[in-house]
């Protein structure tokens, strides 16, 4: 559930402050002298384990990595004590662990830990999900305590951004596996976990970077925007993720301030090749040529975001193909459906081989911001003919019906295309629920995720830009980014641009708690 605010690119970030206007002050949460928070996160994370999915840029309150990235997405060293070294061939990377780490059960941080981590993560039998983001790494090797070797199949420059992965202590990663509880080096650790209902984190006081300062972080599990809104309101929490039109209620309330945060991310909806409606070439590419992106942006998002052609975010403007994008021209969707067979019976509803031109359009239970945007495609569509029925459902059965019903979706990192963009194109891409996939983009994806040189790299990715605008297996529909509201008793707030995986436990404008301190 990820949220916008108005801005002409994705590499600022709008943060208001809001005026003292006379009403109400908050209530104190977490306590008066406002050492403990509680945030509510409209998405409960499946696991806390790294291997599964955890955290996948960093940013993770129970975890670091060899490195992190800094408020301008650039990689700085964290585990490691200096930035990686490549070897001449591009085939291995080195890197020199810090000594003076210690886990938050007190055990001390090695070479052995890291080396361990990542062999899980090569090990079949562990099962790791985000093994398919790592097809480069063919070994790791312990060489001492303190420095680990990353033997590639072949040479991948943007390798340093694939040690963003939390490290797990070794005598752990059995633990981790069943989500009980984790061992990490982050800032903070979990004292308990409700499932369906709130995770309670504790100040790691081992903590490299200093014990924070905010010492109990409650993350409150709460689905429905209006619940959240309201509960924000009764003074249940100090922070929530909220849809811009809800957000905006809290301007004017004193001792409280909304917040956007730029992103990478995209909507869009899938378009499953498993369905026999939106398997159909012809239908994905009128479909996309019948939706009015801007009208979209400009009414259900009430101009909050740009519209958006492919999964290519504008924050990665060197990799951006200008010329894929669709026009909003309803004849020309028309005649792509006429010329396929699609025809218009009684009921102006189209049909093929006796195949009516209907799917179902789903979307998350209490999502009203992605209710909305399907409700306004549906009415879109069907004025060339397509009945496109929306419904919403909880994230169990969005996950189980993904591959044959259509859904909205969001996907998007603002770090690198070879893992957002691609995951969301590539034949078996981790962001592809849809299952689609198109011989020419797929080399194109390849091409780009081997090549060693920049210009050869950005322009291969360009190419898969332009074999997608001719078979598009989505509607990406707009670029978004996201809105929080606040209580203001601290400082340490520090703007970033968010990935799509954004929230209380991860990104967000909470993504650098560590460093927030009480007013």
């Amino acid at each position: 559930m990820r949220r916008w605010f108005p801005f002409t690119a994705l590499a600022g970030v709008l943060m208001v402050a809001t005026a003292c206007t006379g009403a109400p002050p908050p209530t104190v949460v977490g306590g008066a002298d406002h050492t403990a928070m509680v945030l509510a996160d409209p998405v409960e994370p499946a696991s806390l384990n790294p291997l599964l999915g955890y955290a996948p840029y960093g940013a993770a309150k129970l975890f670091d990595g060899l490195l992190a990235y800094d408020a301008n997405r650039t990689l700085q060293p964290a585990l490691a004590k200096r930035y990686p070294e490549p070897s001449a061939d591009g085939r291995s990377w080195t890197v020199h662990i810090r000594d003076d780490i210690l886990f938050a059960d007190g055990t001390k941080l090695d070479a052995a830990d890291v080396a361990a981590t990542y062999r899980a993560l090569l090990d079949p039998t562990y099962g790791a999900t985000v093994r398919s983001g790592y097809d480069m790494l063919a070994d790791v090797v312990l060489l001492d305590a303190t420095t680990v070797r990353f033997d590639l199949a072949y040479p991948y420059p943007p390798f340093p951004a694939k040690l963003v992965l939390g490290i797990v202590s070794r005598t752990a990663l059995g633990v981790v596996a069943t989500a009980a509880k984790p061992v990490g080096t982050g800032p903070y650790q979990l004292v308990s976990w409700t499932k369906g209902d709130r995770m309670v984190l504790q100040a790691n006081k081992s903590y490299f970077g200093g014990v924070p300062k905010v010492t109990k972080l409650t993350v409150v599990f709460v689905p429905d925007d209006t619940a959240r809104a309201s509960r924000m309101r009764a003074g249940e929490f100090d922070g929530v993720e909220l849809p811009p039109a809800r957000a905006a209620e809290f301007v004017g309330t004193d001792g409280v301030r909304v917040i956007t945060q730029d992103s990478a991310e995209f909507l869009a909806v899938t378009l499953p090749t498993h369905n026999p409606v939106t398997a159909d070439r012809a239908m994905r590419l009128a479909l996309n040529y019948a939706v009015d992106r801007a009208g979209l942006v400009g009414s259900v998002l009430a101009g909050k975001g740009t519209p958006a052609y492919t999964p290519m975010p504008d924050t990665l403007p060197e990799f951006v193909e200008p010329q894929a994008r669709y026009r909003h021209d309803r004849d020309e969707a028309t005649h792509i459906l006429d010329q396929a067979g699609w025809t218009v019976g009684a009921d102006g509803i189209r049909s093929r081989g006796g195949v009516p031109a209907r799917f179902t359009l789903m979307c998350p239970t209490g999502d009203s911001e992605r209710t909305k945007l399907a409700q306004a495609v549906a009415k879109q569509v069907r004025e060339v003919g397509v009945a496109v029925d929306v419904t919403a459902v909880d994230r169990g059965t969005l996950a189980a019906r993904a591959g044959t019903e259509a859904e909205v979706m969001s996907a998007g990192d603002p770090f690198d295309p070879d893992l957002g963009f691609a995951s969301a194109l590539h034949t078996g891409g981790t962001a592809n629920p849809g299952g689609y996939t198109d011989t020419r983009v797929d080399a194109a994806l390849d091409s780009a995720h081997r090549a060693t040189d920049p210009a050869q790299r950005a322009a291969a990715f360009r190419q898969a830009q332009r074999a997608y605008l001719v078979d598009p297996g989505l509607v990406v529909l707009a670029s978004v980014g996201h809105t929080y509201v606040t209580h203001d008793y601290w400082t340490g707030y520090q703007s970033v641009v968010e990935p799509f995986d954004h929230g209380a436990l991860s990104w967000g404008p909470w993504w650098n708690l560590r460093a927030w301190v009480p007013r």
